[in-house]
């Protein structure tokens, strides 16, 4: 009884191991996506400003999705470089 506790807990950590090893750390590898997302609202917000439709109300639209996009596209590039100076 006490052998296939210790046998079965050795091959769960083990294989724990093997996944932590090859899993990576840091932001999913949709960061591609967001930076698009990023460029259209940005060119959206952009164009939209010198049309006669421009108002508050769209500012703030258009803000609500920048913002988030905005501090995704920070991480992205630290920890890009962060990958670039740390390997």
């Amino acid at each position: 009884m006490l052998t296939s506790t210790i046998t079965s807990t050795s091959a769960v950590s083990s294989a724990a191991g093997a996944i932590s090893m090859t899993t990576g750390t840091g932001l999913p590898e949709y960061g591609v996506l967001a930076v698009i997302a990023l460029i259209a609202l940005l060119s959206g917000k952009e164009i939209l400003s010198a049309s006669e439709k421009w108002n508050k109300d769209l500012s703030h639209s258009l803000n609500m999705g920048i913002g988030p996009l905005l501090v995704a596209f920070t991480a992205i590039v630290v920890f890009k470089v962060a990958d670039i100076i740390y390997a």
